[in-house]
């Protein structure tokens, strides 16, 4: 019987998982807009990386660039031109 996902491969896909959740959390919660915006690149890497460990390395790469890159960094220069706190 050929096995598709070893037991390593579950472990990492429930800790990609849980760490995606606290970056979502994160970028929910935080008041300052450039650390949310980090906290989303940082999700979007970890996309990348659970679309990577699923076999699916052409989606890992699109999310990597356009997820984690351009959309960051889209996100830092519309913060730049407003104030960096969130309001109450």
């Amino acid at each position: 019987m050929i096995e598709l996902f070893p037991a390593s491969y579950v472990i990492l896909h429930i800790l990609f998982l849980a760490a995606m959740i606290l970056c979502a959390v994160a970028v929910f919660f935080l008041k300052d807009l450039i650390a949310a915006a980090i906290a989303f690149a940082a999700f979007s890497f970890l996309l990348a990386l659970e679309f990577f460990i699923l076999q699916a390395p052409d989606v890992a790469i699109a999310e990597a660039a356009i997820g984690a890159g351009i959309s960051t960094a889209i996100l830092i220069i519309a913060i730049r031109g407003t104030t960096r706190e969130e309001s109450e």
